[in-house]
Order: structure tokens, then sequence, then C-alpha cells
């Protein structure tokens, strides 16, 4: 009876959560902070940099605007935080260089949770200015003024006034949800994917039918919000973790998840943590595939998908597989510390990922450990 009566608490404190003012990176600059710890995002970020400056010139060239506007949005905080930032406004100055033209002024609106750390992005905002009077000088196009301002707030609802966005660029943000999806606890209230916290060759089939319904109504506030933000013609690039495989167990993106549960379950078994906490506990994420974006891009009608591919990334990429486990340990720690500590407490954190990054360890010993990165452009019709 109290085994039982534990996890009722712990689904109704995990089912009602709210993502919103719990989810967010680790703040800071410290050794366990998401500012020192994502260089894999980092690594995402760059196979699409062309693709994403290319299509923020082509927004420019089309329109001409005196003041153009970009959203980030899940900016995070670290030294990604204005990396892109900074590439869209060299390629849209090169532009106007080699057509003559001043530059336009640049409105730059960086969104994130209201708990994420914005204070990191602005501490770093000397630096950012100072590298951009240093591109501009070397490549010969005038200095651009830019205003930038931090926007807390959920992207999946309003965040802008309407058609006042030029360009928008996400990355490594849309595969987390706004909400654990509600199917996955039954009519008594309890959880159905016991042991996993995300979609796993074990689960039942109403797993992976919670988190696409939960993805297909997200997704879908996501593209009505911006259709109302962004001008005609604008443009979206947006980059998220997803699957190639037509089923919903991607080995790539369900792998690490895996050993996660790995790393709870050896917890249980010695006393440290709860079975039941274990049990109630399911991630806000999903990876989609290109099919389910395309459905719910045509359903919502605002925009034309011009662009879509995968790209595999080498988590296993120095050859070290002792480096790259404390790697891949580190950034999930710094994306998922948030929440595991409000729903497990503070003080389980520290063992878990020293068992978790044995387990990536081993696992990289073994084999090659990669992800799925997915890349979209949208055009507002």
């Amino acid at each position: 009876m109290a085994s039982s009566s534990l996890l009722h608490n712990c689904s109704d404190k995990l089912r009602f959560m709210d993502v919103e003012a719990i989810l967010h990176m680790k703040e800071g600059l410290g050794e366990t902070s998401y500012a020192q710890n994502s260089s894999l995002q980092r690594r995402g970020m760059d196979t699409l940099r062309s693709l994403i400056t290319n299509a923020a010139a082509d927004v420019y060239v089309s329109q001409m605007p005196e003041r153009f506007a970009v959203a980030d949005l899940g900016c995070s905080s670290g030294p990604n935080a204005l990396c892109l930032v900074e590439d869209i406004i060299g390629s849209i100055g090169r532009v106007c260089w080699r057509s003559s033209r001043p530059p336009p002024e640049f409105s730059v609106l960086l969104n994130d949770l209201p708990t994420n750390d914005f204070n990191t992005i602005f501490f770093s905002m000397p630096e950012f200015t100072d590298r951009l009077k240093a591109a501009a000088k070397s490549d010969e196009w005038g200095r651009p003024m830019v205003f930038l301002s931090g926007v807390p707030g959920s992207f999946y609802g309003r965040l802008f006034p309407g058609k006042s966005v030029h360009f928008v660029c996400s990355c490594s943000s849309l595969h987390w949800l706004s909400q654990v999806p509600p199917g996955l606890f039954d009519e008594a209230n309890m959880p159905i994917n016991r042991g996993k916290m995300y979609i796993s060759s074990t689960s039942t089939v109403a797993v992976p039918v919670a988190y696409l319904r939960q993805f297909q109504r997200d997704f879908s506030m996501f593209l009505k919000s911006r259709a109302a933000e962004i001008f005609s013609g604008g443009r979206m690039v947006l980059a998220m973790l997803g699957r190639e495989a037509d089923g919903y167990v991607d080995r790539r993106t369900t792998f690490l998840w895996e050993l996660l549960s790995e790393s709870f379950a050896s917890l249980v078994a010695q006393g440290m943590v709860e079975e039941g906490k274990v049990d109630a506990y399911n991630v806000p994420f999903y990876a989609p595939s290109i099919g389910e974006i395309q459905e719910e891009v045509r359903r919502e009608g605002s925009f034309r998908l011009d662009h879509s591919q995968t790209n595999e990334v080498n988590l296993s990429s120095s050859g070290d597989a002792k480096e790259d486990g404390r790697t891949v340990s580190m950034a999930i720690r710094a994306i998922q510390e948030s929440m595991l500590s409000h729903h497990f407490g503070p003080e389980i954190v520290d063992e878990l990922f020293a068992r978790y990054t044995d387990l990536v360890t081993a696992s990289m010993e073994r084999e090659e450990v990669k992800s799925v990165q997915i890349g979209v452009v949208l055009t507002r019709l």
C-alpha cells in the first residue's frame, strides 16, 4: 500500500509539473554548466551553418528592409547563444557590401524559457560587439547597428508582435515538448512506461502514440504562433534531434535515454532511489521524423517547406572513449539536471551521472555512438 501511494504521488508530481517553470539548461559558468558542456550542440549547429546564413541572406535580398529582425528560439546561454546571430549579421553585411548598400539595423531577439540564464548571454555582449567590429573592418562593410533583446517565454505560444520578424532560427530546442505527454498515465493515474523515461523497445504502443500526439499539438502551436509573427516571405530554419527510421524506435535516438534508465536502475537496486519515482519519470522530449514534421507543416498551412535534410552526428568523434563518454554525460547532465533535481532531489545527481558516464564510456569502447539531426527550411506564405 505504501509503495502504491508513493507511485501515485510521484505520478501526480510529474504529470502536472510545470515544464516551462522548471526546465532550463544548467546556469552559470561552472564545471557542470551548459556553457561549459554544449560542444555537442555546437557541432550540430556547425553542420547547418551555411544553410542558416544563406536562408537569412536570401530573405534580406528579397525584401531589403531598413531594419532586419532575427529571432533565435531556444537560445540557451554560453558560447553558442550568439554565434549564429553573428554569422547571420556577417552574411547580410557582405551582401550589402557587394551591392554598395549600407547594412540594415539589426533587431536580435533571443528567446528561451523564463528560467534561462540570460545574464550569461548579456555578459558576453562586449566580446560579441568586438567580433562584429573586427569582421566588418576585415570585410570592409559598414559597422552594423545591433539592438539585442532577451525575450523570455515558451515558443509554444506568441512571443513577438504581429508581422515583426524576418528570420527565425532554432537549434537543438524543438525536440523539447511543452509538457510530459498526458497519455503516459492510465485511468488510475499510474505510469505505463515503468522503468523507462522515454520510448524504448519494451514500451507499449501507447507510449510512442502519446509522445507523437504531444509533438503534433506542440509543433502545430509553434507554427501558428510563428505564422502570426513572421513577414510574408520570411523564413525559418529549424534543427532538432530526430530519427530516420520509419518506426518509433531509432536506436540512435533512444540509446542514451536507455543508458540513463539503466543508471537509475542501479541506484534503485542499492536503495538510493525509490522505484516508484523512477517509474513515474518521463522526459518531455520527442525526436520526430521528417515525415511527421512535413505533415504538421501541411496541416497548419502557413509555411512552405523548401528544404529538409538529416545529418548523422558521431558522438564518438575524438576516438578516446573516456573523453567522449564524459563529454556526452556532462552534456546530458547540463540539460536534464533541473528536472532531475526537481523530481528526485539534487542529492542523487552526482552519483547518477558518475554511473551514467561509466555506461556511456563502456558503450563507446564497443561501438560508435551517433545521433540524428533534422534540419528544415520553411518560408512564410
